[in-house]
């Protein structure tokens, strides 16, 4: 079974309001391997909606609305939905007696314009809402298709779906899942690793592969879909594991963890720590690696030396090589992360030097500091400021994890 999620509501179109609904019953349907092929955000347009909704009833058996069965002339779900499936309305003695009694709870009476929501479609079985004034409504159209029409406001419609649509919903499909596996991947462009795994998953149409681009950091999805759970994790293999031991250490993350998050593991498992010293990303790196709760287990602390001054009072730095070979070199990157180390005593210290902006936009050094040796990198990264300062936070923290993967 297909499905598609209509959620109607103006407010939803503007920057403040996002629709979560449509998160939540994506999950709760494809638990029971139910395929969500489509979601779109109407708004409060009578037409606009009759539309949207004869069209998606007419590809998908299931169809769910949410939002747009309040009291008010711009509630137009059940219009456009009468007039979309060609059904006469009808007022409900019992669901306004619900409405009054409801009312009268908190002391009040309702207004002419509640009646609108005792209209039910010819048909419909009535889905109670003991937490609001708008009941829900299922609707069969033709065999084998379905109609829900659900409240917007999320403590009105969590509850509707488990106790009322879930359980609908199980009577009417055949056993299916769906399982899923996602991988995060650094040091390589979404482009080029489309080029390298390509041939691989091409192969197959189930799983179905979705790549999923930010800077610096690449995701891979594969969505399994069958009527056993073995077999869907045999397809997954079948597909995802040839591609993971061709990515190799690109991979590092397999769970959703950040890649933050990923070498604090890795350093808690080595019982190991980490300082950083800071010039062109200003404190950036040490924000990201502080965003994990428990961070301080391994994060030492860290310097922001924006300035030359700075970077010989806090960390040691000799004015004669910032002289020589300029803040933004490899000897003051490899300079600033032995002072971070020795500072602070921490078993690793990452350094960042570059230039954000102006001619040499995005040249940048990154130093690493281990037990044994102090290594430095060059960085020749693209973008405006914001991104060439997150590239380089991104490509430090992985440089470390290769590391600590490396021993």
């Amino acid at each position: 079974m297909n499905a598609e999620i209509i959620a109607v509501g103006s407010e939803l179109l503007t920057p403040g309001k996002v629709d979560t609904n449509s998160l939540y019953l994506t999950q709760h349907l494809n638990d029971l391997g139910i395929e969500v092929v489509a979601k779109c955000i109407i708004g409060d347009d009578r037409v606009r909606l009759t539309n949207e909704i004869r069209s998606s009833s007419s590809r998908s058996e299931l169809v769910i609305l949410t939002g747009g069965l309040g009291p008010t002339e711009d509630d137009v779900t059940r219009d456009a939905c009468a007039a979309a499936l060609g059904l006469e309305q009808h007022f409900d003695p019992a669901i306004w007696e619900a409405i009054i009694e409801r009312f009268s709870k908190f002391g009040r009476s309702p207004s002419d314009n509640n009646r609108r929501q005792a209209n039910v479609l010819a048909g419909a079985q009535v889905l109670p809402n003991p937490n609001g004034t708008a009941p829900g409504l299922w609707i069969s159209p033709a065999e084998g298709r379905y109609v829900a029409l659900l409240p917007g406001p999320p403590r009105e419609l969590k509850p509707m779906v488990q106790d009322q649509i879930l359980p609908r919903l199980r009577q009417l499909i055949p056993p299916s899942v769906i399982r899923t596996r996602w991988y995060r991947v650094a040091g390589i462009g979404e482009s080029d690793l489309d080029a390298l795994i390509a041939p691989i998953y091409t192969q197959y149409t189930n799983p179905v592969t979705t790549i999923l681009a930010a800077p610096g950091d690449v995701h891979i999805h594969f969505r399994a879909r069958t009527d056993e759970e073995a077999e869907a994790e045999q397809l997954l293999a079948a597909v995802a594991d040839p591609i993971v031991a061709l990515l190799g250490d690109r991979i590092y993350s397999s769970d959703g963890a950040t890649l933050e998050q990923s070498v604090g593991r890795l350093l808690l498992a080595q019982n190991a720590t980490l300082a950083t010293a800071e010039s062109i990303t200003a404190g950036l790196l040490g924000g990201r690696i502080t965003e994990t709760s428990g961070s301080s287990a391994y994060y030492a602390g860290g310097f922001q030396t924006y300035t030359d001054a700075m970077k010989t009072k806090l960390l040691g730095v000799d004015p004669a090589m910032l002289s020589a070979h300029t803040a933004v070199s490899e000897p003051v990157a490899i300079a600033m992360a032995q002072g971070a180390r020795d500072l602070t005593g921490a078993t690793y210290a990452l350094s960042l030097t570059g230039y954000a902006e102006g001619e040499q936009a995005g040249l940048c050094y990154v130093g690493l500091a281990t037990p044994q040796h102090v290594h430095c990198r060059q960085l020749k990264l693209f973008g405006d400021r914001h991104r060439v300062r997150g590239l380089a936070v991104i490509q430090s923290l992985d440089w470390l994890r290769k590391t600590l993967l490396a021993g």
